[in-house]
């Protein structure tokens, strides 16, 4: 069952285009990473999936409706985002930023009941956060804070979830325990993740399929393994490589010539 379609989608900022005419479709349940160098257009597609912005022509169906018919809150309750960093203005506890991810639910003025407080706390579980639940925000590490966004996405409980570099910052045993965590959770409940990760080995460990994306295009789609190659290093990157298969998982592996 097809998630997420995107037709014929194209964006500019002023005279730059961006975007290019990108077709993709997204399977229900499936973790899809894209990767691509710098400005080919990754964060500006996930923001128009988003409605952040509005594309100069597109169709964007989630579930086979036309996003441009979805308000903003019905959106919110269908596709949950976890960005690359998270500014709060203020000193919010843990489990009330959690708690944030169920207001797409709530009336005005209505306060989170005994099911959103029991959701939040199966989401914190998941991720090793709620026992951090009275803590201030402002005291969390930066694996910390992202692993109490990753709970407020959770509890969000969306079709469709976002991730926009969502472990750049971090150390090597936090990216991993927050990729695994997602990748886990999402295909226990059936939810589709689209993500952009810079590094390519992890998204070739984590990634059902790899987007590689270049000047606002869809180069090549396919698993890890169909993509993952010198030929499409190269024509990306621009760098000679040497692939290797991880012994542990499988999954190809990138040794830039760098460190040959």
């Amino acid at each position: 069952m097809t998630a997420v379609a995107i037709r014929n989608l194209s964006f500019s900022y002023g005279k730059q285009n961006v975007l290019n005419k990108v077709e993709l479709s997204l399977k229900k349940g499936l973790f899809y990473s894209i990767i691509g160098p710098n400005g080919s257009g990754k964060t500006t597609l996930l923001k128009n999936l988003q409605k952040i912005i509005k594309p100069d022509m597109s169709c964007v169906y989630l579930n086979g409706e036309d996003i441009r018919s979805v308000s903003v809150k019905d959106l919110s309750r269908r596709i949950a985002t976890v960005p690359q960093e998270t500014h709060m203005d203020f000193d919010f506890t843990v489990l009330d930023m959690v708690l944030m991810g169920r207001a797409p639910y709530l009336k005005r003025f209505e306060t989170e009941g005994a099911y959103d407080l029991q959701l939040a706390k199966n989401a914190m579980e998941i991720t090793d956060t709620w026992k951090l639940k009275d803590k201030s925000i402002r005291h969390l590490s930066g694996g910390e804070l992202q692993r109490a966004i990753v709970s407020r996405a959770m509890v969000q409980d969306t079709d469709v979830l976002l991730l926009d570099e969502p472990v750049s910052h971090l150390d090597m045993h936090h990216q991993i325990a927050i990729l695994k965590t997602v990748a886990g959770f999402c295909r226990s409940k059936g939810v589709t993740v689209l993500a952009v990760l810079h590094d390519i080995n992890l998204a070739s460990e984590f990634s059902d399929s790899l987007i590689l994306m270049n000047q606002g295009e869809i180069i090549k789609i396919g698993t890890p393994a169909q993509v993952v190659n010198e030929v499409s290093m190269k024509s990306l990157f621009n760098m000679e490589c040497l692939i290797i298969t991880n012994p542990i998982s499988g999954k190809p592996h990138v040794i830039p010539a760098t460190v040959m």
